[in-house]
């Protein structure tokens, strides 16, 4: 029998199958994710812990129980948790990907169309009570038709967007360390560099996870490249945009619009962005159906039960704990990049 901490109520049945298997089960009941001395607290003399992206995960965390065997991440990413020293003590780090994959794509679309047809702006103006009849200059857009979609990131959530796109009639080029053979065989997708895919897309939009690579992987440089009519839609991870860049990028007319659903500093929203009517901001809603997020409940629970129970996790991210060494990959400092205007 175990003990297990869980850092906020999940949706659908997955507490209650934790009830009945697990000797100690305590759940945060607040409406909020647990503060650090809450987290330490919790996590106390606790074999398992089920986490969410807005839990930090550091060293101090994973110390703060020797009996600690398994995190199961309730998220496709999983850079809030320590994963280098959480490997290097043995314990086990599982996340829940693929069943998101639909949510987050269609978000995307939304956000996509979000911006490109000002809906927001729209709604904003009808009800304050400005529509006064129709007019040939109200509200103008930007039409899907024959525009090129830039894919940053083409794995199971970029490919989706892609396929996505064919109702629309887009062109669609991707960036990726590998050939995608669906969105080229299906939609004549071309993959290009990053640098030639900014320069000539209409509508990027980032699928990444992040880490060293992918951090502020578009700043000044990118932003200064860009398009000045093209639109940037993010669902993915904040930092993968230096935020700042894309401000200025927004303000001096550089990039059309943008469309956030996560930010760099997440949940602190920088007040710029909040006033410009360019922008489509959402409270990091990728995943948020029902559907979605009780099958991501349901298997991070499957993965906690399946390592304490003593087997090999369906969704084991750090496969190198089972043999017990020390973890290859680097950890990543996170390095400001200057703008050059």
């Amino acid at each position: 029998m175990t003990k297990v901490y869980v850092t906020r109520v999940l949706p659908g049945y997955s507490l209650k199958r934790l009830k009945d298997e697990c000797k100690e089960l305590v759940v945060n009941q607040a409406k909020r994710s647990p503060t650090a001395t809450e987290l330490l607290n919790g996590i106390k003399g606790k074999d398992g812990i089920i986490s969410l992206l807005t839990d930090s995960i550091t060293k101090e965390v994973i110390d703060a129980s020797p009996q600690l065997r398994i995190i199961a991440n309730c998220a496709t990413g999983y850079d809030n948790i320590d994963i280098k020293y959480a490997t290097y003590k043995g314990i086990m780090i599982t996340n829940t990907p693929d069943v998101l994959t639909c949510s987050t794509a269609e978000l995307t679309w939304a956000i996509i169309l979000a911006v490109a047809r000002r809906i927001p702006e729209a709604d904003r103006y009808t009800r304050a009570g400005k529509f006064k009849g129709w007019a040939p200059d109200l509200l103008l857009g930007t039409e899907l038709y024959n525009k090129t979609l830039g894919i940053i990131g083409a794995g199971k959530i970029g490919t989706e967007v892609g396929l996505k796109s064919k109702g629309f009639g887009m062109k669609i080029v991707y960036t990726d360390i590998k050939k995608n053979q669906i969105l080229e065989q299906t939609l004549n997708a071309k993959k290009l560099s990053l640098t030639k895919l900014v320069k000539i897309s209409d509508f990027i939009t980032i699928h990444l996870p992040l880490n060293s690579k992918t951090y502020h992987l578009l700043s000044c440089k990118e932003f200064n490249l860009t398009k000045p009519s093209a639109f940037l839609i993010n669902t993915s991870r904040g930092k993968v945009i230096d935020e700042s860049a894309l401000v200025e990028a927004l303000r001096l007319g550089k990039i059309k619009g943008a469309g956030l659903d996560v930010y760099e500093n997440e949940p602190k929203i920088s007040d710029v962005l909040k006033k410009l009517d360019n922008v489509v901001l959402l409270p990091h809603i990728g995943s948020a159906t029902q559907s979605a997020r009780i099958k991501m409940a349901d298997l991070a629970v499957e993965n906690l039960l399946a390592g304490l129970k003593g087997k090999i996790p369906p969704n084991l991210v750090n496969k190198e704990v089972l043999k017990n060494k020390t973890p290859v990959a680097e950890g990543f400092s996170l390095r400001k990049k200057r703008c050059n205007s």
